[in-house]
């Protein structure tokens, strides 16, 4: 019997197509430009299609990764995004901004030796091509079972509950506090990085699949989750954590200082970069300072270059080693031309006598024994304070959970922080018939981490509606 030729392994991903930093760097167009037929066949051809796929147990939906990258290669991409629909409702916003080098690319076998597979990249290749190809298939939707869920919150973890329980024939109805649906999707993520267009094309889907979404919805002002649960059968609460942290430092009350979460909402959702077309002014300052190392501090620099700033520094009290933001988002704001000023920790924001910003203080750090969260802990060096010339500085410390359901919600168990408090594989909260989901339950974290506790409370949502008595309608008034 002749023997099997082992496969030729290319060690590295397959390049993907980017705008030239120095065009780019002027515009709000999306600087990754996708793969093509051929360059995902190739990418595809890497994988290993191993009997026992690691990558899958990185995805926090579930991904059926290995089946969808073997449709890629067979060149057969409706049945690849198929596959990955059976698990994921947005393929299209996960294969641009989930952190796979973290996630399911990590567990990659090929990257014990070479470049894992661009799981990520061929997730968006798959899901670009279906939408060329029109609004795309309907997944197949269960019989309807009269029961009845409110959802509330229409980012990532609310979308996907939404989508999962649709599917299973319930009536779902999604409220959103903003005016556009999408969450985080739509007011922080800017559009070089996830088109705006490509959020509202997935939500659509949902719409198609006969979900209701109402907007201008701020629950527990509008109305209290007491009173949703009166009229539907369960609720998922996956309104994220959205509060803007400050440094609470001198000088954070300047005119010209932002919390990122103001400066992205009016830039990204309210479309400030194309005032007076859209009348949402912003600050357009020269010299941009950003505090924060995550990734909204990474958009919130290289958006604030786009509207012209002269020069976008950033300062983090970290080295780039610890540096959260992805590296991709990293490497391409350093071909921007973005500064960073690493061991680096602001002491003040100075402003001038008619009370705008026109530099921060800060001082040098030197990094010390670990920390709680195994990170080097920064302290600061005595004596080493500077200035840096600034006209806006924009807050990128990290978010919090909006009180406004906790407080308006007797019987909901919350941390001191007012997270909401809800099993890790069910979503169930201290309220029987309502769970959540989210960063509303862990603290700030990623779309696809959101997405796959969606998934989990969607699924103990189901199980726990079909046990219920039907419900008895009100008589007409």
């Amino acid at each position: 019997m002749e023997a099997k030729t082992p496969k030729k392994i290319v060690p590295t991903k397959t390049p993907i197509p980017e705008q030239d930093p120095a065009v780019r760097r002027m515009n709000f167009d999306e600087v990754a430009l996708g793969y093509s037929v051929e360059q995902a066949v190739l990418e595809a051809s890497r994988c290993l299609q191993c009997k026992k796929p690691s990558c899958v147990s990185g995805c926090p939906v579930g991904v059926p990764i290995p089946r969808f990258v073997k449709a890629v290669h067979d060149g057969d991409f409706g049945r690849a995004i198929e596959l990955i629909k059976e698990a994921n409702l947005l393929p299209a916003v996960c294969g641009r901004v989930c952190p796979q080098e973290s996630q399911c690319e990590k567990l990659c076998t090929l990257s014990k030796k070479f470049d894992p597979v661009a799981i990520g990249r061929l997730e968006r290749f798959t899901a670009d091509w279906e939408r060329r190809q029109g609004d795309g298939k309907l997944p197949e939707i269960a019989a309807a079972t009269g029961r009845r869920v409110a959802i509330v919150g229409s980012g990532p973890s609310g979308l996907t509950c939404a989508y999962d329980l649709a599917k299973q024939g319930h009536e779902v109805t999604i409220y959103e506090a903003l005016h556009e649906p999408g969450g985080v999707l739509v007011y922080g993520i800017p559009e070089f990085r996830l088109p705006k267009a490509i959020v509202a094309r997935e939500i659509n889907l949902l719409k198609r699949m006969g979900v209701t979404i109402i907007t201008n919805a701020v629950i527990g002002k509008l109305i209290t989750i007491d009173e949703i649960m009166q009229e539907f059968d369960a609720c998922y609460i996956g309104t994220g954590a959205g509060l803007p942290r400050f440094m609470h430092i001198p000088g954070e009350n300047l005119n010209g200082v932002y919390s990122a979460n103001e400066f992205l909402t009016r830039i990204n959702l309210m479309r400030a970069y194309q005032f007076p077309e859209y009348d949402t002014p912003v600050k357009k300052g020269s010299r941009i300072v950003v505090v924060g190392g995550g990734n909204v501090a990474m958009d919130s620099a290289r958006t604030a270059l786009r509207l012209g700033a002269e020069s976008v520094t950033m300062v983090y009290r970290r080295s780039l080693t610890e540096l959260p933001a992805r590296k991709e988002e990293v490497h391409h704001a350093r071909e921007e031309g973005i500064v960073f000023e690493l061991c680096t920790n602001p002491v003040r924001i100075l402003g001038d006598k008619d009370g705008l910003v026109n530099a921060i203080e800060c001082v040098r750090m030197d990094l010390c024994e670990l920390d709680e969260s195994g990170r080097k802990k920064p302290k600061p060096v005595p004596g080493s304070e500077f200035t840096i010339p600034a006209d806006v500085v924009i807050i990128a410390v990290g978010t919090g959970a909006n009180p406004l359901i906790a407080q308006s919600t007797k019987n909901l168990s919350v941390t001191k922080h007012k997270y909401i408090v809800a099993d890790e594989e069910t979503g169930k909260t201290s309220m029987q018939g309502v769970y959540a989901g989210g960063d509303i339950v862990t603290g700030a974290a990623t779309v696809i981490s959101a997405m796959g506790a969606g998934r989990k409370a969607a699924k103990a949502i189901h199980e726990y509606i079909m046990k219920l008595p039907a419900r008895r309608e009100k008589a007409p008034v």
